[in-house]
């Protein structure tokens, strides 16, 4: 094994980079002699290694000197990595000094950064990020591997473009079998659809809809997307610079059937997967599906549920539904304020889909109540993106040089034991910044929270996918009374009301459950059985042993976009953030096991939790 990593003669460089460029070559040297307690000693006594497959094929997070040594006793023979260098000059800020680093593996070209402090008058690693990028040998066809796309020279048997891809469309599913079948054709899907494009992994998207962005047209009008824009973009290809920072649903869902379009996802609308079963001794999936009423059988040696974690309605039965003489849905199928005006309509929920609802049906003329079942955090849009995100995904960090990819890259630098304490000050700023709403909103009776423990939203996301709002107005009339609050879990409903625990009647033309979404696992026991979805075990949230995420720790979000217990089944989704980033590893970690590189998967995390 060769180590390329700079010159011994570093005393005239500034400080920083003295630093980091001895750390980076005494961890190189210590790992190019096998030196596994050398190595793990140039670890701080509190540190955190965070690994996007680079080390792991897993996406899994070790801690401490212990953890780092387990780690490299369990992969360094197998990964053998090398020629670690500097990407570009480190800098120090607050006594910590930040180091982006490349790095190659025996199959892949990987980037990293670590946080390196002084400890013991010695420089070590408090955080390290190692991810990979790319397989050698399969890199994507993009720059200057980019395709020629004209065949020049004469050619009796030429096909053009459009013929080639027809052929290919007629194949798929038939005569040429996907060997990834991903399950899902919202953003999440479609991400992961394309990155298996350019790797060049026979893959098929699927979806019950007709067409692309069909997830998002059908939802209420007034649905948006509450991050802004530069949070979102999609793999390959951005959103242009004028778009809007908030995109309407229904501009989110033509871009994302141009995106299929442009970027040549296989996709398959009005097609369903109505059962699934894995074959072990084959290594085959059998998935039944019913496409625009054909019966067909598909064969992919991978599954990948891409349905999204806020995709099976979670809807509670409740007494009296069967003679409550209204309407009454699931706010994933509320169509829209339109037909209401005029009418009693009872909200249950107090999270983001509750407050759009809420504020689109008061525009529109209706008596409107929401039901708050538990405290719910609150942030407005405005502060939550100059205080929250500004750093990282904004104008203000494109000037400063962070482009989306760095920032996902920083973000993910971030171990998620620890990320609590970064984000605490940020939303003790947007309290002291917002001190007057919040003031209204409690006088109100509203049940505000910041987290258990105070660090606000994005935790929230993470740890349990619900208990908040990004408020874009809707939380004033709240404050202002003109949507009316009431508390309290829902006994029962009459024929023309809500009853509340309490007693508390609320009249009633419409009942709107807001009650948010079940884990993704629950689609696994619908399509292949609850033993395959029991094996698997629940998926999101970090194990923070807070509420509705229980312990004990596991470090990083169950079963997402990693080798689960089930042999060949994959869970993705997430936000658009985590469906671009995310849909990379997933995507490599799938060629990887398609060209035949082994792929021995370490630290697989253990089943506590089964929904």
């Amino acid at each position: 094994m060769t180590q390329t990593l700079g010159s011994p003669q570093t005393d005239s460089l500034p400080s920083p980079q003295r630093k980091a460029e001895n750390w980076l070559t005494g961890f190189a040297d210590a790992l190019a002699a096998r030196d596994i307690p050398r190595a793990a000693s140039m670890f701080a006594a509190t540190s955190y290694w965070r690994d996007l497959i680079a080390f792991t094929w897993n996406i899994t997070t070790t801690e401490n000197p212990d953890g780092v040594a387990r780690r490299l006793e369990a992969t360094l023979g197998d990964v053998d990595p090398a020629n670690f260098a500097l990407e570009e000059p480190p800098e120090e800020a607050d006594g910590v000094i930040t180091a982006w680093f490349t790095f190659e593996t025996a199959v892949g070209r990987g980037r990293g950064l670590a946080r390196l402090v002084e400890e013991d008058h010695e420089t070590k690693a408090w955080t390290f990020l190692t991810t990979m990028y790319e397989l050698k040998g399969h890199e994507e066809p993009r720059g200057t591997h980019r395709p020629m796309g004209a065949e020049h020279g004469i050619n009796p048997d030429r096909m053009t473009w459009a013929e080639k891809r027809a052929q290919e469309e007629a194949e798929l599913g038939t005569t040429v079998q996907p060997y990834v079948l991903v399950i899902g054709g919202g953003q999440g899907g479609i991400a992961l659809g394309a990155r298996l494009r350019q790797l060049d992994v026979p893959a098929l998207v699927i979806d019950n809809h007709p067409r692309p962005g069909d997830q998002w047209r059908g939802r209420y009008k007034s649905l948006c997307l509450h991050d802004p824009v530069w949070y979102d973009h999609l793999p390959y290809l951005k959103f242009p610079d004028n778009w809007p920072v908030f995109a309407p649903k229904d501009k989110i869902a033509d871009w994302l059937e141009s995106y299929v379009k442009i970027m040549e996802v296989p996709y398959w609308g009005s097609t369903k997967a109505t059962s699934a079963n894995y074959d072990a001794a084959t290594k085959e999936w059998t998935v039944e599906v019913d496409r625009d009423g054909e019966r067909m059988t598909l064969h992919p040696k991978h599954v990948v549920l891409a349905t999204g974690m806020s995709g099976k309605p979670n809807v509670p039965e409740l007494p009296g539904q069967d003679v409550f003489r209204g309407e009454q849905h699931h706010s994933s199928q509320h169509p829209g304020p339109d037909a209401y005006a005029g009418k009693r309509v009872v909200v249950i929920g107090s999270n983001n889909s509750a407050f759009d609802i809420c504020g689109a049906l008061w525009e529109h003329g209706a008596d409107v109540t929401m039901v708050q079942r538990s405290s719910t955090h609150i942030v407005k849009s405005e502060s939550l993106m100059e205080i929250g995100m500004g750093d990282l995904y904004s104008e203000r960090a494109l000037a400063a040089g962070v482009t989306t990819e760095k920032a996902d890259m920083i973000f993910a630098s971030l171990p998620y034991r620890i990320m609590h304490e970064f984000q605490i000050p940020l939303y003790e700023k947007m309290k002291e910044r917002d001190a007057e709403f919040y003031e209204r909103l409690e006088r109100a009776g509203f049940w505000l929270d910041f987290g258990e423990d105070e660090s606000g939203l994005f935790l929230k996301y993470l740890r349990r996918g619900s208990g908040y709002y990004i408020d874009v107005g809707a939380a004033d009339l709240v404050a202002n009374g003109d949507v009316e609050l009431a508390h309290g879990q829902v006994q029962r409903l009459t024929e023309d009301s809500v009853v509340l625990s309490d007693g508390t009647e609320l009249p009633a033309d419409l009942v709107v459950y807001a009650t948010g979404y079940g884990s993704m696992n629950g689609w696994a026991a619908d399509l292949m059985g609850q033993e395959v979805a029991d094996k698997v075990g629940k998926v999101w949230g970090l194990g923070s042993d807070t509420a509705k995420d229980p312990g004990p720790w596991e470090g990083e979000e169950r079963n997402m976009w990693k080798p689960t217990r089930q042999e060949a089944l994959w869970f993705h989704g997430g936000n658009l953030h985590q469906s671009r980033h995310y849909s990379l590893y997933l995507a490599l970690q799938l060629k990887a096991r398609h060209v035949g590189i082994p792929t021995p998967v370490h630290e697989l995390a253990e089943v506590h939790h089964l929904s």
